[in-house]
């Protein structure tokens, strides 16, 4: 029987997961992912494919994750330009953290940085899912727009694309050893770009550390 069997599926890419977020693609050796997830290279190849194969999943996985953040957000807020700002928030957060995984890292952003044209396949995945949040915050200032709480004039595409550049310089910022206040501040004026957009431009923002 297989190793996999051992654990369902999920379990084996939430290790894999946390195995990549510490140590990236290329530092992770077939002997540290058989370690990790407790299963043979037979049993491995058989499952995932290959390393990469692997890699991408766990990608998704974390994608998936950070999905689900946002659409917490969303759920939890009252507005969709306040769910963003609690978004950028719950980022600041999430790279201030000094529990493992690994505090301030993004594995999206890590894998941006390390793979490179050396493995364009896992460089075109990264791309596709940094893609996939930039259309949804495009949609969700679209329904924001629609609500009254962006000016009609605003090009929500454009904004969505200036916010990704500002959350991937957030989260690749926060890989640096600085103060974590530094980190909230910056998050701040992300969320304070959205003000100059707003129906009510006064708007003041404050997030709580």
């Amino acid at each position: 029987m297989s190793r996999v069997a051992k654990y369902d599926r999920d379990t084996a890419l939430d290790r894999a997961v946390r195995l990549f977020w510490e140590r990236g693609y290329f530092a992770s050796s077939m002997k540290h992912i058989e370690q990790a997830l407790d299963m043979r290279p037979g049993s491995l190849y058989a499952t995932f494919g290959s390393k990469s194969g692997l890699f991408a999943e766990a990608l998704e996985v974390y994608a998936d994750h950070a999905r689900e953040d946002l659409q917490r957000q969303i759920d939890a807020n009252p507005s969709v330009l306040a769910a963003l700002k609690a978004y950028f928030q719950s980022l600041a957060s999430a790279c201030t953290a000094t529990c493992a995984p690994p505090a301030r890292a993004c594995m999206i952003i890590k894998t941006l940085l390390e793979v490179g044209a050396q493995e364009p396949e896992l460089q075109l995945k990264v791309n596709a899912l940094l893609d996939a949040v930039e259309q949804k915050i495009s949609v969700l200032l679209e329904l924001a727009q629609q609500r009254g709480e962006l000016r009609p004039a605003v090009d929500c595409t454009r904004l969505a694309r200036l916010l990704q550049a500002q959350i991937i310089g957030l989260r690749a910022f926060a890989q640096r050893q600085t103060p974590a206040q530094h980190v909230w501040e910056l998050a701040e004026d992300i969320a304070a770009l959205l003000d100059q957009y707003s129906q009510r431009p006064d708007a003041n923002v404050h997030l709580v550390h």
